[in-house]
């Protein structure tokens, strides 16, 4: 029943209330809707989440600038002169479209949700038990419980931040404060190779600024293919950036007209600005969590089964608030499945070793399935096969000179793996994606015919390179 100012309504055989409109949550309430469901989303910032207001839509947009920065200034290895124009970089003009893309693509989430039949309020909601919600408007009227039959959380995540090195918004920022920028930064300190980091730091490095990366690490991108973190590195490197392995960031000041970082091994670098990417907390405080039942981790992460499940039978979980892998494209199937298996549909469990992942960096870096260390530490039998970008005819006329397309085959032949390093690998990845997820062979892959020349012509020849011969 819905209780608000004393009116009681009834309500059809199977309601939906979904905390957060993400990736996740959006998906849910569409998929909630088709089925026939009576959906509640609760959203307390903005149709889309941070995923479209202040992460992916936003910084996407901004590679996307710095990548038709850096292809300009390679245009005369390729023959093209410029006549002296030179490239310059309104960077407040940038943040102001992007942050308009952002909010158009809000817009159109709230529109498809509304025409879908999808009630919307705003405002902050919170489990009372595991059949009801409390939301707490963002108008300042009343709070009201809904009892549901379902209950979806998909409440994203937010920067983590250290205790020495508080973003401020002036000089020291975490990734969703960075958009405020009016000026290029004279030289930007990134504290933290991961992807976040390394995507703005290859960003900013190619808008013009100046570069010095900090990592606790051997290498950037610790987590990807090693081989592709060495062809990054040396991209960043030749592009003039300063990487600093294997030392971690104490201390970051702001000093007014600068920032002022202090390393573990007592070095001290000064720069204009500093980004703060070290990571990332689930937003699950303040949910009642622990009151319904529902089980979270260490990290405060909700535990999650393949179907979206929690510790509570009618409690899923979607996204960046789960253990699950902190991916758009994850969030969304989340979402999907756990309303298909809420309201005893077809739901395909998520299996995480089949999940294309992307690094938005020049070049791009994209995975699936097993990698070459699971192959190589004996998780997995399989073979590799590596095939440079440098000898693929269409790579020679692009002018592209880094990356590489790497297969990986078990070793009955088929396809349970593959890395990516070109521009568009995040397009690339997808063949490679369809044989992981449908286990074709390395004989199915090569044997479908690729466009002569092309960059993807190099996954066919990796994998006849794989072939396995009949004895």
């Amino acid at each position: 029943m819905l209780e608000n100012g004393g009116v009681v309504q009834k309500f059809p055989t199977h309601r939906i209330v979904i905390i957060g409109a993400g990736p996740g949550g959006f998906e849910a309430a569409l998929a909630g809707r088709q089925l026939g469901a009576e959906v509640i989303l609760v959203e307390r910032e903005g149709w889309g989440g941070s995923a479209v207001l202040t992460d992916v839509v936003p910084s996407k947009t901004l590679i996307a600038v710095a990548d038709i920065s850096k292809r300009f200034s390679e245009i005369e290895s390729l023959g093209l002169k410029t006549a002296g124009a030179k490239i310059e970089v309104d960077l407040e003009a940038v943040n102001h479209r992007l942050r308009n893309l952002a909010r158009e693509q809000s817009l159109d989430m709230q529109q498809q949700l509304e025409q879908a039949g999808v009630q919307l309020m705003n405002g902050s909601g919170r489990l009372d038990g595991n059949h009801a919600v409390i939301v707490t408007p963002n108008d300042g009227s009343g709070e009201k419980r809904i009892e549901t039959k379902t209950i979806i959380v998909s409440t994203g995540a937010r920067p983590r931040e250290l205790e020495d090195a508080k973003p401020d918004g002036e000089r020291i920022f975490n990734w969703k404060q960075l958009y405020n920028l009016k000026k290029l930064p004279e030289h930007l300190i990134v504290v933290g190779s991961g992807v976040t980091g390394a995507e703005f730091a290859g960003a900013y490095l190619a808008l013009g600024t100046k570069v010095t990366l900090v990592s606790s690490r051997d290498y950037v991108l610790p987590g990807e293919d090693q081989d592709a973190a060495v062809v990054l590195e040396n991209v960043f490197k030749r592009g003039g950036m300063r990487i600093m392995n294997k030392v971690r960031a104490e201390k970051v000041e702001n000093i007014g007209d600068g920032v002022k970082v202090t390393l573990g091994n007592g070095e001290v670098l000064m720069g204009s600005h500093c980004l703060m990417a070290v990571g990332s907390i689930p937003n699950t405080e303040g949910l009642n969590l622990e009151q319904a039942g529902v089980e979270t981790n260490e990290q405060g992460q909700i535990v999650v089964n393949k179907v979206a499940g929690t510790s509570r039978a009618n409690v899923y979980a979607a996204g960046d608030c789960t253990n699950f892998l902190p991916l758009a494209s994850v969030s969304s199937m989340q979402g999907r499945t756990a309303v298909f298996h809420a309201m005893g549909d077809v739901s395909t469990p998520t299996q995480l070793r089949n999940v294309t992942a992307n690094v938005f960096t020049s070049p791009e870096i994209a995975s699936v399935g097993w990698s070459q260390s699971s192959i190589e530490n004996d998780e997995v039998r399989g073979f590799v096969h590596k095939i440079e970008l440098e000898s693929n005819p269409r790579a020679k006329m692009m002018g592209v000179q880094d990356g590489f397309i790497k297969l990986f085959a078990s070793t009955g032949g088929t396809v349970i793996g593959g890395v990516v390093v070109a521009p568009r690998a995040s397009e690339l990845i997808y063949a490679i994606a369809v044989a992981v997820e449908n286990r074709l062979t390395v004989d199915d892959l090569s044997a479908t015919f690729a466009v002569y020349p092309s960059l993807s012509g190099s996954i066919s020849d990796a994998a006849r390179a794989l072939h396995v011969p009949i004895v």
